[in-house]
């Protein structure tokens, strides 16, 4: 704005004095000036050209009384930044209105003012530059002026006004406003939308996921539960089927221990019911002799009794135990000749042990008395079926798929077929042509079982062609870095 006055005062300070018909055509020369109103004041003050002039009247640069476009039109009009503005104006709630320009609203047009010129065009006349911000009536906007006088020969023949309103400014900033309003809303709506699609996709599967578990934790539903979203391709899914594999092993869990109760029972039942028929019988018999004789068979159902209870408790510390003792490197190659020669000693009227390693050393993860008890229930399994003038044979060697093989064979007479599958399961014995079968309680194949499972291994039995029974023992071998 100072620069257009200044060139428009440096055009017309040629002429000795401001004449109203050269700056009117001066004026008209210049043509559209833009946004700012362009007029010209003689050294007394007295308006004599005017920019608005040459303008159309749709063209015409709004004057100072503020003749703009009326209130609810334009952009402020628009229903959503009325919305917008409404929700901005709890501002003033808060005690965050922004601050007003202040002062008179209108400079005079005419060419005095109660005979004065306005006070920017005296300041200018003066040979200053006069400035001044005026509220425009009726509007939001401001209407900002700038005078500079218009000299030759150091003495001031008139003064340049130039005048420009803020309104195309605030168009545009409500524009802005109402852009960023608009991205407001789409972001609230996009955020509704997402809120509902991670409530159907992603809450509401967990709610469900929980509501199911919280059933199987009250037992209200019979296990193994079936989990609704095990299909999923997501984390959801990866959740329900390890919640399903969870139940499906807590499942396998109780049902063992009710299979193991039921069997403690059901081997617990027979001693007992021989004691408390021994026991009667005792009582009621005629002869010394015979009393002796029941006296005798109660103290070996006692006796069996113990072997039994003794027996349960050290399967029940193994089911407990074997996943939680800590697992270390050991060489199952100097462990096996240790166990044979242990046996050897405790038991020198028992079949022989011969020991062969293909493979002198060999490092399994395992407990070192668990494996221990491993090997000497296998061993002393294998005793007490060979005969008296065979061997057992106990050999290590190293499969090519990362295990390590502990195979125990005996010349015995075998495992009925009906029976490789059974050799395993607590309480199971099958001696029939064996006197002291009732001091096995058909638990240390079993116990064998539950430790080499735990250590991540397999042991299967099976039929030797020439005649007894083998049975092999697989550990995943350490891995050497």
């Amino acid at each position: 704005m100072v620069q257009q006055a200044r060139l428009l005062a440096a055009a017309l300070s040629e002429a000795e004095t401001i004449e109203p018909a050269s700056a009117t055509a001066l004026l008209g020369r210049l043509g559209d000036g833009g946004d700012a109103r362009l007029r010209v004041f003689d050294a007394a003050g007295v308006l004599v050209a005017d920019s608005n002039l040459f303008r159309s009247k749709a063209q015409a640069v709004p004057s100072d009384a503020g003749s703009y476009p009326p209130k609810g039109r334009g952009v402020r009009g628009l229903i959503l930044y009325r919305v917008g503005a409404a929700i901005a104006a709890t501002r003033r709630w808060l005690g965050q209105s922004p601050s007003k320009v202040a002062g008179p609203g209108r400079l005079a047009d005419g060419p005095t003012v109660d005979g004065q010129p306005p006070t920017v065009v005296r300041a200018a006349l003066t040979g200053g530059y006069g400035a001044a911000t005026r509220a425009t009536p009726g509007q939001r906007s401001l209407t900002l002026y700038s005078a500079v006088p218009v000299q030759r020969d150091q003495q001031v023949i008139g003064a340049v006004l130039v005048s420009q309103s803020t309104f195309r400014a605030l168009q545009a900033l409500y524009a802005v406003r109402l852009r960023i309003f608009e991205v407001i809303v789409a972001s609230i709506f996009a955020a509704a939308a997402l809120t509902a699609l991670a409530a159907a996709t992603v809450v509401r599967p967990i709610v469900r996921l929980r509501r199911e578990a919280s059933d199987l934790a009250d037992r209200r539903t019979r296990l193994p539960g079936r989990f609704h979203d095990v299909h999923r391709r997501d984390e959801l899914g990866d959740l329900a089927r390890s919640l399903e594999e969870l139940t499906r092993r807590l499942d396998v869990h109780i049902r063992a221990v009710e299979q193991f109760a039921g069997d403690v029972s059901h081997e617990f039942r027979n001693p007992l019911a021989a004691i408390r028929s021994a026991a009667e019988m005792a009582g009621e018999a005629d002869t010394l002799q015979d009393r002796h004789r029941f006296l005798d068979m109660l103290k070996g159902d006692v006796d069996r009794l113990e072997r039994l209870v003794s027996g349960v408790r050290r399967l029940a510390l193994v089911d407990a135990q074997v996943e939680q003792d800590p697992l270390s490197p050991v060489d199952v190659g100097q462990l096996l000749p240790q166990v044979a020669e242990n046996l050897r000693a405790s038991e020198p009227d028992q079949p022989n042990i011969v020991v062969r390693l293909d493979r002198p050393s060999a490092r399994v993860l395992a407990t070192p008395d668990r494996l221990v008890q491993v090997l000497e229930n296998v061993l002393a399994n294998a005793r007490s079926f060979a005969p008296a003038d065979t061997v057992v044979e106990a050999t290590l060697d190293v499969a090519g798929d990362g295990f390590c093989r502990v195979v125990v064979s005996d010349r015995g007479p075998g495992i009925p077929p009906g029976h490789l599958d059974r050799v395993f399961d607590r309480f199971f014995s099958y001696r029939p042509q064996s006197p002291d079968a009732r001091r096995h309680t058909g638990l240390g194949l079993s116990i064998a079982r539950t430790i080499v499972h735990g250590f991540g291994g397999t042991i299967a039995a099976e039929n030797r062609s020439d005649g007894g029974a083998c049975f092999v023992i697989r550990l995943p071998l350490v891995s050497e870095r």
